[in-house]
């Protein structure tokens, strides 16, 4: 069956994720110990015994669900799953990148520790800035909402599916964009608990500040089929995708986009790897043909 494997983004973790993986399999354990090594973060402490204050702040949420989900992948190997695709959600991306054998583990979660830093620092110099999901409203309509509004600081940050998107934007814009979108039709707009407008151009220091640290990094050609959130379809060639890792900080998730994309290549079955089911949540309104099944704990992944 084509599989394709899809990774979730932050808010999807929690206090002891992973802990049935690690205790269960030698090579997730010696994961652990290489992305603790690498980011200089006791990894195991904070995900299995750290508290959940820690746990969100962007510089320990990204490598720490980098490193969970790229657990999660290697147990669904060790199962026998063999993917064909590998794709992720904003900071997914980053284990599909590693799963698509694009970048080596160990290089993707130096970056990711980087990504980390960088966009926490560009959200406590943007002088407020936040995130919110809209509830019911297509995208076009919430654009056309914030441009006939006059917003030119608030954007959609994260295309989810027909009915749920994201936001980002400044403080005062969000404080004059929520009427206008629930104006225009919404059901709810809802503010997310983050530390700043992830996927906008208010990320342009972390952009900057990312996009020189991959200078010197090498992009193999995917050995899967790999797709971008910055394109919403497959990407092939590695300086593209090398350019995509760095516009990805300040450009939409293209989630719908993708899904089509997943479908229109032929998968027969995706698996989402990693804590929680956001991501198979979203798959239904993409496809009913096509199951997207949960692989976040070991024995989801014993279950397939």
């Amino acid at each position: 069956m084509k599989t394709c494997i899809l990774f979730p983004g932050q808010g999807a973790q929690s206090i002891g994720m992973g802990k049935d993986f690690y205790e269960a399999n030698a090579k997730v354990r010696e994961l652990f110990d290489l992305a603790s090594h690498t980011t200089k973060i006791n990894l195991k402490t904070l995900i299995f015994e750290g508290n959940e204050e820690d746990l969100k702040q962007t510089r320990n949420t990204q490598v720490s669900l980098a490193l969970v989900e790229c657990a999660a992948a290697l147990c669904l190997a060790d199962q026998g799953v063999k993917p064909a695709g590998a794709a992720g959600f904003s900071l997914g991306e980053w284990p599909a990148l590693v799963e698509a054998g694009i970048l080596s583990f160990e290089t993707m979660i130096r970056l990711v520790g980087e990504r980390g830093r960088l966009m926490d620092e560009a959200g406590k110099r943007s002088g407020g800035s936040t995130m919110a999901a809209v509830m019911n409203l297509e995208p076009a309509a919430i654009e056309a909402a914030l441009k006939n509004a006059g917003i030119d600081d608030v954007w959609v940050a994260n295309y989810n599916s027909p009915a749920q998107s994201v936001i980002s934007g400044t403080e005062s814009g969000m404080d004059k964009a929520e009427p206008a979108i629930k104006v225009a039709g919404a059901k709810r707009v809802i503010r997310l608990k983050v530390s700043g407008a992830f996927h906008s151009p208010i990320m342009k220091y972390a952009f900057d500040g990312f996009k020189e640290l991959l200078t010197d990094v090498s992009f193999a050609a995917p050995k899967l089929t790999f797709f971008s959130n910055v394109s919403g379809k497959a990407e092939t060639d590695p300086a593209v995708i090398k350019q995509y890792a760095a516009d990805q900080i300040v450009s939409p998730v293209r989630w719908i986009e993708e899904q089509q994309a997943i479908i229109a290549a032929g998968f027969e079955l995706c698996l989402e790897a990693g804590p929680g089911t956001v991501l198979t949540g979203l798959w239904k309104s993409a496809s009913t043909e096509i199951v997207c099944k949960s692989s976040g704990s070991l024995a989801l992944i014993q279950a397939l």
